[in-house]
């Protein structure tokens, strides 16, 4: 019966080891819709070493709706999964900031200076999908003068803006860097998404590429990612900030 069975393709020469540190993921166990589990966060883990990533910053929702995380909750998952990665033996490293939504809860948390942040001060937000936050600029300008740089999370999901390119090159001349979706390169999100998100690369726009890892089908989506032309041109040509995590 041979010639049935599909033979994996390797992995590309250009793969994530390239980017260095994944800065966008919910791998911490049980604390929102990321990993439920902590075997189900070593099975990411796993995946994120397979691929060639050394090193993680998970960034647990803060949403004040939905998940009321803080600081505390964080910090307990986090040492949860770093006894379990030591426990199986598996060498990667994972810290923890943060990914809030703009709401009250963030412009609160900002004034108060009182948020998680990766790297050097930055600070990881996202926004609503359905429609266009009035104060985007204002929250932009309120984070950087609390002495934090602003990060957008996965500008490709957000549909109000897929009719021009111009709304990304505002908000990063407001001093605000982009984060892509490694996925969103595969179409995973739509069409629309999918689009976007190759104009956002082909125009230079990335600063940091995540995988906003939630579960195994994300795990198999960001290696699919490898494999598009607009990863290869990322990760050969451009400079992401990731590498100096």
């Amino acid at each position: 019966m041979l010639g049935f069975f599909k033979k994996k393709k390797p992995i590309p020469e250009y793969n994530f080891s390239n980017i260095g540190t994944d800065m966008h993921s919910h791998i911490l166990p049980g604390i929102d819709d990321g990993a439920q589990t902590l075997n189900d966060a070593l099975l990411l883990a796993k995946k994120f070493k397979q691929l060639g990533y050394n090193k993680l910053v998970a960034t647990p929702h803060i949403m004040a709706d939905y998940f009321r995380n803080t600081p505390d909750t964080i910090y307990r998952a986090l040492d949860v999964l770093r006894k379990g990665l030591h426990e199986i033996q598996l060498n990667l490293e994972v810290d923890a900031a943060a990914e809030y939504y703009l709401d009250e809860i963030l412009e609160q948390n900002l004034r108060k200076k009182e948020v998680l942040t990766f790297g050097t001060n930055y600070l990881l937000f996202e926004l609503s999908y359905i429609n266009a936050p009035q104060n985007l600029f204002d929250i932009i300008k309120l984070t950087q003068d609390s002495g934090y740089k602003p990060v957008l999370a996965h500008p490709e999901r957000y549909p109000y803006y897929y009719n021009s390119i111009e709304h990304f090159h505002q908000i990063k001349e407001a001093g605000c860097l982009l984060q892509l979706n490694s996925i969103a390169l595969t179409g995973y999100y739509g069409k629309g998404s999918g689009k976007i998100a190759k104009e956002i690369v082909e125009n230079y726009l990335v600063d940091f590429i995540g995988s906003d890892m939630h579960h195994l089908q994300h795990a198999a989506a960001l290696e699919e990612s490898l494999y598009t032309v607009s990863m290869q041109r990322l990760l050969s040509t451009h400079q992401l900030n990731n590498v100096l995590l």
